[in-house]
């Protein structure tokens, strides 16, 4: 089948991964693959359905918790029980630095969850690609020193 065909690559990456390769996860994994904004399951379904691809709700949901327990696709909690997912590509991070000891602790960029969030409920898409930046605070144990001398 020509299908098959267009997604060679997604097919390896999945076998890859050892993950079951099925028409539903081949076209899902596509979708989100060659989308640049986060989607959620209703509009998954949908463009499944543009591709005459018969795949219900709870197969899309089902691989969308496979791929995200294999971490291939990030969820994003937009509130009210409403979801968006996206490919996982490259990590950003932050550091968090101690004003007292200056421990450093690395953390993951929330800001791609803000981003959808923001989207989700007012439209608007930020343009600037990255916020580089490293946040100042105190760590715990500094804290704890602190309030044990008061």
């Amino acid at each position: 089948m020509k299908i098959w065909g267009e997604f060679m690559d997604v097919e390896k990456y999945l076998r890859k991964r050892r993950i079951k390769v099925t028409k539903a996860r081949l076209n899902i994994l596509d979708i989100l693959s060659k989308s640049e904004n986060a989607i959620t399951v209703d509009n998954l379904f949908e463009k499944c359905r543009e591709r005459n691809i018969n795949v219900d709700l709870s197969t899309i949901y089902r691989s969308l918790e496979l791929f995200e327990n294999k971490k291939i696709v990030r969820k994003f909690d937009l509130g009210e029980n409403k979801y968006s997912y996206a490919i996982m590509r490259k990590k950003h991070k932050h550091i968090l630095e101690c004003k007292i000891c200056h421990k450093e602790v690395e953390i993951d960029c929330p800001m791609q969850q803000i981003e959808e969030i923001i989207k989700s409920k007012t439209g608007f898409v930020f343009e600037d690609e990255e916020l580089d930046f490293k946040l100042n605070g105190i760590c715990a144990d500094c804290r704890k020193r602190k309030s044990s001398k008061n």
